[in-house]
């Protein structure tokens, strides 16, 4: 077995469907940090939420933060030491379990003993864990509560500052403590590169994948990216030689290696399939190159 770092281009995932791709990796320094100095560990696009409707992760982070600032809380108590810090403790557990609307665990924390009792508390200064089963998780009333006791903002955000300049965000930022996992996708083993290679015998379009030594899909968002940056010139290629354009790019190919300029692309191949398939519907679609104004 192999240890590798994460590094950029590797996948992570939430546990709600939120995966993505790490695109910077910046010191720890220069990371975005709360108002008591702490700094935080993983930026989220905000857009992968509202598309995707997977809010859970949003329900997660802020969970999480209640339960870490609670924890903080109890820590707090048993750093202080006082003569009646066990007293203190059992009382701010047993508010904290009244608060949840756990009535069952605020009964038994008040019944236990001592000793017991700091061994959960040692538990909880790490962070209150908090469960909550689908129907019968936390209300938005049991959540305002939570908040409220562990001093945070309801709307579950706060005000970051910019890691190099220090300055304020200009907005308000939901942060949290969440789960990520790394996945076994990593780019060090999807590095690929080709020039020419193997064609799809239908479409005669580049294969797919890696291990057939195939292109790179250049999909319909990609297309969208460089329709928004007007790159027309790079989107005929995508579309024309560098796909499906078989006598284009054979031109290109021959130009290149000769040192002169690539000519003009051609009809790509799907054109031609599209109008196969029409013909298959007894729909008889033929293609001119010029149209004769006299007709």
């Amino acid at each position: 077995a192999t240890k590798r770092k994460l590094k950029v281009g590797d996948k992570m995932a939430g546990r709600h469907g939120n995966k993505g791709i790490v695109s910077i990796i910046v010191p720890q320094v220069d990371m975005p940090y709360m108002a008591n100095g702490r700094t935080v560990d993983v930026c989220l696009n905000p857009l992968g939420v509202p598309s995707r409707m997977n809010i859970g992760q949003i329900l997660e982070m802020h969970l999480g933060m209640a339960g870490r600032e609670l924890g903080f809380q109890i820590q707090d108590i048993f750093e202080s030491k006082q003569k009646e810090f066990i007293g203190e403790l059992r009382t701010k557990m047993i508010t904290i379990a009244d608060v949840a609307g756990l009535m069952d665990a605020a009964n038994a924390i008040g019944a236990m003993d001592d000793k017991t009792l700091l061994g959960y508390a040692q538990d909880w200064s790490k962070g209150v864990k908090f469960a909550t089963p689908i129907f019968e998780g936390v209300t938005p009333a049991e959540f305002g509560r939570l908040f409220e006791l562990a001093k945070l903002d309801t709307d579950g955000k706060m005000e970051l500052y910019d890691g190099k300049s220090g300055d304020k965000l200009k907005e308000r930022v939901n942060v949290g403590y969440m789960y990520i996992l790394k996945l076994h996708h990593l780019v060090d083993e999807k590095v690929h590169a080709r020039s020419t290679g193997p064609y799809s015998l239908v479409t005669q379009q580049p294969v797919g994948g890696k291990a057939l030594f195939g292109g790179q899909r250049f999909g319909e968002m990609e297309v969208w990216a460089l329709e928004a940056y007007g790159a027309s010139a790079v989107l005929k290629e995508m579309l024309t030689i560098k796909s499906d354009d078989v006598d284009g790019r054979v031109r290109a190919y021959k130009a290149i290696t000769k040192g002169e300029s690539v000519p003009a692309s051609g009809i790509p191949e799907t054109l031609f399939v599209l109008t196969k398939e029409l013909q298959a519907l007894a729909l008889d679609i033929e293609i001119f190159d010029e149209v004769d104004d006299n007709e």
